[in-house]
């Protein structure tokens, strides 16, 4: 489903400087790693593409629908999913009521969402965990919760904001495995500030600068502005950022 966004300008205040001053971007459709050094607007973008937060000006189409139109809002969230930074768990919920209930917030009935709850969980490898309170859980568990409450509606576009974040190198290989195996979303757009997420998964890399498209275009091209001629993945994508972020204006 066609993602993007289109003279988007937006800040924290009306008196502070804004974070996209005319930000027009097309996401790919496929799955794309959003690339960016923190403090880039990754996550102020995230919450845009998912609605959740408005632009002063300009809009986010996904599909037909427009973010500046107000009989378009409930439809295009609810082909989104959004999953944040953060995951809170819900207090005295099960995790597969959590999910559940997310569910049922995207205009799911309860027996819709509670069945589809189901699927999301199985998806997510937390089956087992279904009934343990959603408060006491890992944080790799709690990763996984929050992608299961971030698909269980079937959304057309999958929005990931730092999934990996606060995870070891392990969790982040088990949480790579996971979305690699989801059936869900045309569109993908995971953001990162590790160039060591890049990896077969992406088919497509875009890198925010100070709130600027520095690149877009397929992982290959992205590849190919590496200097390093090492086999490794890891090192190519990273000599392959730091050369996208010199070559800026």
């Amino acid at each position: 489903m066609k993602l993007s966004t289109e003279e988007i300008i937006y800040s924290y205040g009306w008196f502070s400087s804004p974070v996209f001053d005319g930000l027009s971007l097309d996401i790919p459709n496929e799955c794309t790693v959003l690339l960016g050094p923190n403090g880039a607007g990754k996550s102020t973008l995230m919450s845009l593409l998912a609605s959740a937060a408005p632009p002063r000006r300009g809009r986010v189409r996904v599909g037909s629908w427009r973010s500046d139109r107000r009989r378009d809002l409930a439809p295009l969230r609810r082909a989104v999913g959004w999953m944040p930074q953060d995951i809170v768990p819900v207090t005295g919920l099960t995790v597969r009521e959590q999910v559940a209930y997310h569910g049922w917030l995207k205009g799911m009935s309860r027996a819709e969402a509670w069945q589809a709850s189901f699927e999301a969980l199985r998806q997510t490898n937390l089956v087992d965990l279904a009934d343990r309170s959603s408060g006491k859980l890992s944080g790799g568990q709690t990763r996984r919760v929050g992608l299961a409450q971030t698909i269980v509606h079937r959304p057309s576009v999958l929005l990931l904001d730092e999934p990996t974040a606060g995870l070891d190198p392990a969790q982040r290989s088990s949480f790579r495995g996971v979305l690699s195996s989801l059936s869900v979303g045309d569109t993908v757009l995971v953001s990162t500030h590790q160039t060591s997420d890049l990896s077969d998964l992406f088919d497509s890399v875009v890198v925010l600068s100070e709130g600027r498209s520095r690149f877009t275009g397929s992982a290959e091209a992205f590849l190919a502005h590496a200097t390093d001629s090492s086999e490794s993945v890891e090192r190519r994508a990273e000599a392959a950022y730091t050369a996208v972020l010199k070559e800026a204006p």
